[in-house]
């Protein structure tokens, strides 16, 4: 059982949503998540997926060491990283070492042209792409034959929740969803990111700057001449790509395209959890009081925490970890309880 995590208080000096989302992603924090993560890393096998239409999507499959002895692994968890993360985020490993030492096994992965995967596909990566998520994931569910788990962060939780609400008729199994800090209305997280502190917005552009020239680098005969180096702020350059790329008349069709607000949850039909808090700086906390009762979603709310961040202590344990894994033991149960 989790402690209360309505009441969720970090240690002093944690209870700044700025602190708690940068720590959460820094160096300092990464030494602390490498340590914990090396018997993940070295038991990892590197699997291609089919996304559909030729698509190719790359993950990390870490089994369980105890399988060769027949002692079954707790379930398969599948990890979904953020925009401009990847398999090897402070985030994904941190999750993925706490639920591969607690008996998972566990699947990490690339969404198009993160990590390093540009060279995969000559096609741009964009949030509306669900299809291929899906496919990928039916690809790993056929091979590896049992029910996903899944967790997702920030955009990976918004792709989590899309999964889930298209699991059925994609003949999908996915058992449960938690979704930390999920991008809800992009839009809205849009606006958060433009009115906020400008290290966001820059964050993001920089890294968002460095993955378009690698793939300009892996497909020169595509992009060479593209001029979206020209486009300062995120909105300006989603737009000339939304719609010179990706088939959209402007920002805000593309940013509906891949919206989960508006109601849409309601027809969510796979047990799902959504951790997220008050002060995160980048997905705004009142997209969640629009979210629809439904019963097979449970929404958790903290003050603190920042964005994907959670942080307990200065050991830089995370309280997302124990959600993920309380949720994930409670789905792998054969009679699964009353959630914490």
């Amino acid at each position: 059982m989790i402690e209360s995590i309505a009441n969720f208080t970090p240690a002093r000096g944690l209870r700044s949503g700025h602190v708690q989302s940068l720590l959460s992603s820094s160096a300092f924090r990464r030494r602390l998540v490498m340590r914990r993560s090396i018997e993940l890393r070295a038991n990892e096998n590197a699997w291609v997926l089919d996304g559909g239409e030729g698509i190719r999507l790359q993950g990390f499959y870490s089994a369980q060491r105890d399988r060769q002895t027949n002692t079954p692994a707790l379930g398969l968890a599948v990890l979904l990283h953020g925009w401009e993360g990847s398999v090897n985020s402070n985030y994904i490993l941190a999750n993925g070492a706490r639920l591969y030492e607690a008996g998972f096994d566990v699947f990490r992965l690339n969404f198009r042209d993160h990590g390093d995967t540009h060279h995969l596909n000559p096609g741009l990566f964009h949030s509306c792409r669900l299809g291929e998520v899906i496919n990928a994931l039916a690809d790993l569910q056929r091979r590896d034959g049992r029910p996903l788990l899944i967790a997702g962060f920030s955009l990976g939780g918004n792709f989590a929740l899309r999964v889930a609400l298209n699991a059925s008729s994609a003949g999908l199994e996915v058992r449960q969803v938690v979704s930390i800090c999920p991008v809800i209305d992009p839009a809205r997280a849009m606006h958060a990111m433009e009115q906020g502190i400008k290290f966001y917005e820059r964050y993001f552009d920089r890294k968002w700057s460095r993955s378009l020239e690698t793939k300009r680098k892996s497909f020169p005969e595509l992009y060479a001449d593209s001029d979206w180096g020209r486009f300062k702020g995120i909105r300006a350059r989603t737009h000339y790509l939304a719609t010179q790329f990706a088939g959209f008349k402007d920002a805000d069709s593309y940013f509906d395209g891949y919206s989960i607000a508006a109601g849409r949850l309601a027809a969510l039909k796979t047990p799902a959890t959504i951790l997220t808090s008050a002060d995160d700086p980048v997905v705004p906390v009142d997209d969640f009081n629009q979210i629809p009762a439904n019963p097979n979603l449970e929404v958790l709310i903290t003050r603190y925490g920042g964005h994907c961040g959670f942080l307990k202590n200065w050991k830089l344990e995370s309280l997302a970890e124990d959600v993920i894994l309380d949720r994930f033991e409670h789905a792998s149960a054969t009679n699964v309880g009353d959630r914490a």
